[in-house]
């Protein structure tokens, strides 16, 4: 797998080992992402995939036709993001963009066969990232790691809808 020059997960599990044991909970997530995207990034780039061409495709994989409005909101990145990424992929044979009957403003995204083939070599990927991430853990233990995640992000929607900026838990 290719290597990048930034740091590398190691130094990251150092870091919460050994100089901020009880930091908060957004920067060991923050960490914990940031070591997954990297691992299936290296993974990816063997493919000669992008994480930013990943994300799309993830989406078209599972609802293809979309607009680009509709994938910048589906994949959380600005409408000048989804386009320059869109571009790339359709020079590169994954998608196409055709203009939507009785609407010439809007482009419907469609995988190729091209995009469409790359599910079956990327999703193993993905599942290999996740499984190499839980090694070790038991069932109950990944059950229990997934609830208190969706509780958390539950707790932040809450929190987000609250007036006051401040829920009560």
């Amino acid at each position: 797998m290719t290597k990048s020059n930034e740091p590398g997960t190691s130094a990251i599990l150092r870091h919460w080992r050994e100089a901020v044991p009880n930091d908060r909970f957004a920067h060991l997530v923050k960490d914990a992402t940031r070591g997954l995207t990297r691992a299936l990034q290296m993974r990816l780039t063997e493919h000669s995939v992008s994480f930013g061409h990943w994300t799309f495709l993830r989406i078209l994989w599972e609802q293809d036709g979309l607009t680009q409005r509709e994938l910048s909101e589906l994949a959380g990145v600005s409408e000048p993001t989804t386009y320059s990424a869109l571009l790339s992929m359709e020079k590169m044979g994954y998608i196409t963009r055709k203009k939507l009957p009785g609407n010439m403003r809007n482009l419907s995204v469609c995988l190729t066969a091209k995009g469409r083939a790359l599910k079956a070599v990327l999703i193993p990927l993905a599942e290999q990232v996740n499984a190499v991430a839980i090694a070790g853990l038991s069932a109950a233990e990944v059950q229990q790691f997934r609830q208190t995640m969706l509780r958390m992000i539950a707790n932040l929607e809450a929190d987000e809808q609250d007036d006051s900026g401040l829920a009560r838990i």
